[in-house]
């Protein structure tokens, strides 16, 4: 953790592992007296967690209607260079998008035998879990920023054949300037941008984990409940 520069006068770690196991304690401390003043942000954060599913689904539908315009340029004979990158590009934004959404509906595999031995291990077993899950997703959304910003310092470019607007690439610099003075050029496809899907998407999985741990720990059972598939 050497090279985990401070932020706000501490280093990065603690803000991303001491603090919310801090947080976690305090959660376990006071239990059910949190939870009504927790009820307005946990219905904020289920708002973020839909909107992710919602982002998903819509870059799920980008596929779609990328392969079905693929196909059409088959058949018309008409170029349409790109597509199999931009169809990989949305195809991964669906995938990190949909972390957090997928968790919160109990969408993802959870192996339970051993939680269902007793009341007892299920509760204390399921909180080790979820602490645990939270840690590595957080260490795992640390290092997609830090490999995002490599892209971004390297220039790192895609080797396919997909081009954007260099105005585009401005836009997601949030250089606003260049942005609305154009530059039509097109440019190779900078790996930081739709790297950016899964910066976020892993973030919100790490969010997500946390505040899944406190909620099982103020309420005294796990907010996740899985679908049943008859």
């Amino acid at each position: 953790m050497r090279d985990w520069s401070p932020v706000m006068g501490l280093p990065l770690w603690i803000w991303l592992f001491v603090l919310p196991s801090a947080a976690a304690i305090l959660c376990l401390l006071l239990g059910p007296r949190l939870e009504r003043p927790l009820r307005p942000f946990w219905k904020v954060m289920n708002g973020v967690y839909l909107t992710s599913g919602l982002i998903s689904a819509l870059f799920m539908v980008t596929i779609l209607v990328l392969i079905v315009a693929q196909m059409v340029a088959r058949w018309t004979g008409f170029a349409l260079p790109g597509t199999t990158e931009f169809a990989g590009y949305a195809m991964a934004a669906t995938s990190f998008f949909a972390l957090s959404y997928a968790l919160t509906k109990g969408a993802h595999i959870r192996v339970s035998i051993i939680l269902n031995a007793n009341q007892f291990t299920r509760k204390w077993l399921d909180i080790f879990a979820v602490f645990s899950a939270a840690i590595i997703a957080t260490y795992f959304a640390r290092y997609a920023v830090k490999a995002n910003a490599f892209s971004e310092m390297l220039n790192d470019r895609t080797q396919g054949q997909d081009q954007i607007p260099e105005w585009v690439v401005s836009l997601f610099r949030l250089d606003f300037d260049a942005a609305l003075q154009g530059g039509d050029a097109l440019v190779y496809t900078p790996v930081w941008i739709p790297q950016l899907a899964m910066s976020i998407g892993t973030i919100l999985l790490a969010v997500a984990l946390w505040d899944t741990l406190y909620r099982l720990l103020i309420l005294g059972r796990n907010p996740i409940v899985s679908e049943a598939i008859e």
